[in-house]
């Protein structure tokens, strides 16, 4: 076996592993020089930038990014909890909340930010722990998700409905604006004895709740609740059964969401009402799935991919330690042929 003149050891024996100061003392350059050079979102000279990562490449040096960011107490990963229970009536693959997470990953990817997914059982795992910031997609009956997610003492955002005194930043739809369309429109159809279909322990449900009686209210019209917790079409499908079986009478349903107006209008016709001659469906989200069914379902919209990108770039500003404020979205009715 060979071995170094200057040693005494094997000639093949492993050569400690090169340090980012020796790259930098080779490259000519500081170690924060190097360390931007070699991230993905650091600022520094083109020019600089080649020279340090072909030197890099050479000398088998790799950037160790855990370690850098524990130094610098960063992430670059934000934590997105969708507080819902995917299942098989409720999927995640549904636009809520599929066109939110495009919003968010969109604006997260734009600013070197890695998303990190989970849901509500997931959510306190050490990865989630470690992010820069969280989104919460979902506040909860009665904000629980909310509070058990405040415990993680990290700065969050959350997709809801703002509450008085409440001091999370929030984005959402102005859902008081939604109930307050529908409720317009059984108006203007002349509909006398509507039905509201939600959870109204949910900030969001209550909120176009509010809106959708306080409209009615101004025509001495007070409207039956029907508090279902699941939203799903099964749910709307039990809901209308349940009225006609105890022979209440209806002319109207406004649903929290699609899938309930959806169920309402399948029972609806199956027990031999027409829709919308009879009875007049309103839903919440404007889904393809809404419009594409038969009859084609009227429903309120509300901009979900703009809300993601809300929410991501507040989550982030938090983390910056800037001042950032709840956002209210616009919503509005899409009438069809429900």
């Amino acid at each position: 076996m060979s071995t170094s003149r200057r040693s005494g050891k094997p000639a093949h024996a492993a050569r400690a592993p090169i340090t980012m100061a020796d790259l930098a003392r080779i490259a000519g350059v500081s170690k924060i020089t190097v360390s931007r050079a070699l991230s993905e979102n650091g600022i520094v000279n083109p020019r600089t930038r080649e020279s340090v990562r072909a030197l890099a490449a050479e000398h088998g040096y790799k950037l160790n990014v855990s370690a850098r960011n524990l130094r610098l107490r960063q992430s670059h990963t934000v934590a997105v909890i969708v507080e819902m229970t995917p299942s098989v009536n409720r999927p995640m693959f549904d636009p809520y909340p599929l066109e939110l997470l495009g919003g968010i990953a969109q604006e997260l990817a734009a600013a070197n930010y890695s998303v990190l997914l989970t849901t509500r059982q997931g959510a306190l795992a050490p990865a989630v722990q470690a992010a820069d910031a969280v989104i919460l997609l979902g506040q909860g009956a009665k904000q629980q998700a909310v509070h058990v997610f405040d415990r993680l003492r990290l700065p969050m955002v959350v997709w809801g409905a703002a509450s008085p005194g409440d001091e999370h930043i929030v984005v959402g739809s102005d859902n008081r604006q939604g109930g307050a369309s529908a409720a317009e429109r059984f108006l203007s159809l002349e509909r006398r004895h509507p039905v509201f279909l939600g959870d109204t322990d949910h900030p969001e449900m209550a909120e176009r709740h509010a809106g959708f009686v306080e409209r009615l209210a101004t025509r001495n019209i007070h409207p039956i609740v029907v508090n279902h917790k699941a939203f799903t079409a099964q749910s709307g499908i039990e809901a209308v059964q349940s009225l006609l079986r105890k022979k209440v009478r209806f002319d109207a349903i406004f649903t929290c969401n699609d899938l309930q107006a959806m169920g309402a209008i399948r029972a609806l016709i199956e027990l031999g009402h027409r829709v919308p001659e009879d009875v007049s469906v309103i839903g919440y989200d404007d889904t393809p799935l809404g419009a594409a069914f038969i009859p084609p379902l009227s429903s309120v919209h509300q901009n979900w991919r703009e809300g993601g990108i809300l929410l991501a770039r507040k989550a982030l500003a938090l983390f910056r330690r800037e001042v950032v404020h709840s956002e209210t979205l616009p919503s509005r009715l899409v009438v069809r042929a429900t």
